[in-house]
């Protein structure tokens, strides 16, 4: 070897050594650089193979690769065990909402998956091999999403989903809330997610639930009943109370009693034909409608506000989503052979144990076993009764399976049903004294697959050592079908159940009511002085007014009202007072007369068993006595003849004086009752006087014009003397 040139390659070699040493370094930088950089975003996850722990890789495979499989033709799975709460029909909806993302989508909605769904999704991307968004729902929302090798903000949006929505507003609309803060881009949907989980923290638990359950709608079914009877009694009780009361209190009305008599009293059609004046609302007439129309907007209120139809979120099913997972299942068991195992759940029994399940089923000889590894819940199309979903598998198998020993083993929950159709096995071995070992497992047990297979095992051993019976037993209880969904989710009527409870309770409140409002107008007429009812009788008349008293006085308001002008009329007069002797004869004539009618004991009282009739009497001779005093009645003038409670006449009209007439009568009338007849002569009968009837039974309470009632009061008409006159005959003093 030359010396020269191997000395020359050393420095060649060296700096060569060198350079590569220095670009391993920025290799290994930039790789490391380029790995940070990967582990900072948030929206793309590394390869699913890196996420999966060792002892995963070894449990997931099976079903992962299923679902891959599923996914492979078509992005959006829905599953066909959940019909009750996301039917396999909402699938459209579901791939629909999944476009909006922007990025590839590839969603898969089943049943509950556990605590760690983001495993499942790499899981199944590993399989899939496609990058993309991948989100898992369940019944209750979208339960875990992760990107793969694309940038959305899966984080931010699930957090949106899961704080901004009741708990049951429905994987539907989780999944909805879901795609638009994925279509926001990165740090909207951040800002949103902050947003939500601050309102979330300030809210706590105290979020309100999107739809009613049953016991909500019969509440209010109840409260309605009882607003729709209690405010129209309310108001047909209470606003008449409080009106007599404050009449009361302030005294009689300022109006004069002819113009009320127009208010509150009906005109006959009869009179409005003939050309009158139309008909005025009265009072009673505007409360009766005050309260029609009360109870017709809380009727029509009640179905704006409690419009709620269904208890859930969940679309109703149609019929082959309630079939679908019965046929799925029963095909199985007839073309693959006696076991069965869900793809869309976790593989319980690995492949040697399958072999050899299958290898002692073909050996029992009693009949045929099928054994269904599929889950149980109630918000499939049994409702999650073993019995219900294995007697439809029966009946799909078709006459293969019309006796045999049919179990099933729940991959989710772990546990094991067994039913038997004609064998000749013990019905309650396998039935209700099925051990807990078997039916159960090991509440100790923390294994993922449930120890299913060899409990299955222990099931086969138990059945080949059951003593055989003489005649074939089953073990079906012969349940129930399950619920209809649509009638499950579905809200009574708001009027009914416990509405119509609810219309009695409301007539009782309402009593209730107007007996509290009655004792507090009571307390406060007497706390108030200036709403004390005032017991000083109305002042006398002048040659312009007359006194004032309504067309269909009570009997209440007669005995008041005799009272108070009696007493008026004993402090009046004077026997030794200056005035002329026939005033003073005049005006004792009518103070004893009236006091005959109505305190015949005599002890200064009005009698309690005094008639209407004798009352009115009484009030009109005590107010003539009155008017004789202030020197404007004379004994020729009459009563006004319309009304004689309100005092002496002042002139004459002509007016119609019943309905049936159908000529004008010229009447005696008082100063305001004049005016009125001048204005609407044919409404003139409308204002006369009626008193309470006092007979029994159905006549009883019915009101008689004044000249038409038993006793002197219609004397009236024809002046004071002759009213005088026969209330002498009438109570037999000469």
């Amino acid at each position: 070897m030359d010396v020269s040139r191997a000395s020359s390659r050393g420095p060649r070699l060296l700096a060569l050594l060198g350079a590569l040493c220095f670009s391993l370094l920025l290799i290994g930088g930039g790789f490391g650089s380029a790995s940070a950089n990967a582990a900072g975003r948030a929206s793309v996850a590394t390869p699913a193979s890196r996420d999966v722990p060792p002892q995963d890789r070894t449990s997931a495979p099976t079903q992962a690769s299923s679902l891959a499989e599923l996914l492979r033709g078509n992005p959006v799975y829905v599953t066909d065990q959940l019909p009750r709460e996301i039917p396999r029909s909402s699938a459209p909806e579901f791939a629909k909402l999944a476009k909006r993302t922007g990025v590839p989508t590839y969603v898969l909605v089943l049943p509950d998956q556990g605590a760690d769904p983001e495993r499942l999704l790499a899981a199944v991307h590993d399989r899939l091999g496609r990058d993309g968004l991948y989100v898992l729902v369940d019944d209750m929302g979208v339960a875990g999403a992760t990107a793969f090798g694309v940038r959305a903000p899966a984080d931010d949006a699930s957090t949106v989903a899961l704080y901004e929505l009741p708990y049951d507003a429905g994987p539907l609309l989780s999944f909805e809330r879901f795609t638009d803060v994925i279509a926001l881009g990165g740090k909207k949907a951040a800002e949103r997610a902050d947003t939500a989980r601050e309102e979330h923290e300030r809210a706590g638990d105290d979020v309100p639930e999107m739809h009613i359950d049953p016991v909500d709608r019969d509440n209010q079914s109840f409260v309605t009943g009882i607003t729709l009877t209690g405010v129209p009694l309310l108001i047909v009780c209470v606003s008449p109370y409080a009106r007599r009361w404050w009449r009361r209190r302030r005294g009689h009305p300022a109006a004069s009693p002819a113009s009320a008599a127009v208010v509150d009293r009906e005109v006959p059609v009869e009179a409005d034909r003939q050309g009158s004046a139309p008909r005025r609302p009265t009072p009673r007439r505007l409360e009766a409608a005050a309260a029609v129309l009360a109870a017709a907007a809380i009727a029509l209120g009640a179905t704006l506000v409690f419009d709620q139809k269904t208890s859930s979120a969940a679309p109703a099913p149609i019929a082959s989503d309630l079939s679908s997972r019965v046929e799925r299942v029963a095909d199985g068991l007839r073309e693959s052979g006696p076991i069965y195992s869900d793809p869309e759940s976790p593989h319980p029994l690995d492949s040697a144990q399958t072999r050899e399940l299958s290898d002692r089923i073909k050996k029992f000889d009693r009949g045929p076993v099928f054994v269904a590894l599929v889950p149980q819940l109630t918000e499939d199309e049994s409702e999650g009764e073993p019995e219900l979903f294995l007697e439809a598998v029966r009946q799909k198998i078709g006459a293969k399976g019309e006796r045999g020993v049919y179990v099933v083993a729940d991959p989710l929950g772990g546990t094991i049903d067994v039913v038997t159709y004609d064998v000749r096995v013990d019905a309650d071995l396998v039935g209700f004294d099925l051990s807990d070992a078997i039916r159960y497992g090991d509440d100790d047990d923390r294994s993922t697959d449930h120890q299913l297979g060899k409990r299955l095992d222990a099931l086969m051993t138990l059945l080949d050592k059951a003593p055989r019976t003489d005649q074939p037993e089953t073990s079906s209880l012969g349940m129930d079908d399950a619920a209809d969904p649509v009638e499950e989710n579905g809200l009574s009527p708001l009027f009914s159940g416990d509405f119509w409870p609810g219309l009695m309770v409301g007539a009782v409140v309402a009593g209730l009511a107007f007996g509290l409002v009655a004792a507090l107008l009571g307390i406060l007429g007497r706390a108030v002085p200036s709403l004390r009812r005032s017991r000083a009788a109305a002042a006398p008349p002048s040659a312009d007014t007359s006194f004032q008293a309504p067309p269909d006085p009570s009997r209440d308001y007669l005995r008041r009202t005799a009272r108070d002008e009696l007493d008026a009329l004993g402090r009046e007069f004077d026997p030794d007072a200056a005035i002329r002797s026939s005033v003073r004869t005049r005006v004792w004539d009518c103070l004893d007369t009236a006091t005959l009618l109505v305190d015949r004991d005599p002890d200064g009282h009005v009698d309690d068993d005094a008639t209407p009739a004798d009352l009115a009497a009484a009030v009109v001779l005590a107010r003539a006595g009155r008017a004789a005093l202030a020197g404007i009645d004379k004994p020729d003038k009459p009563c006004c003849a319309l009304n004689p409670l309100h005092g002496p006449a002042t002139g004459w009209r002509d007016a119609l004086w019943a309905p049936e007439d159908q000529r004008l009568r010229t009447i005696p009338v008082c100063a305001e009752c004049r005016v009125l007849v001048g204005v609407q002569p044919r409404l003139a009968y409308t204002l006369r006087l009626t008193i309470p009837g006092t007979g029994s039974g159905a006549g009883r309470g019915e009101r008689v014009p004044y000249e038409e009632v038993s006793g002197p009061l219609s004397a009236a008409r024809d002046g004071i003397p002759q009213l005088i006159r026969k209330v002498r005959e009438y109570a037999g003093v000469q």
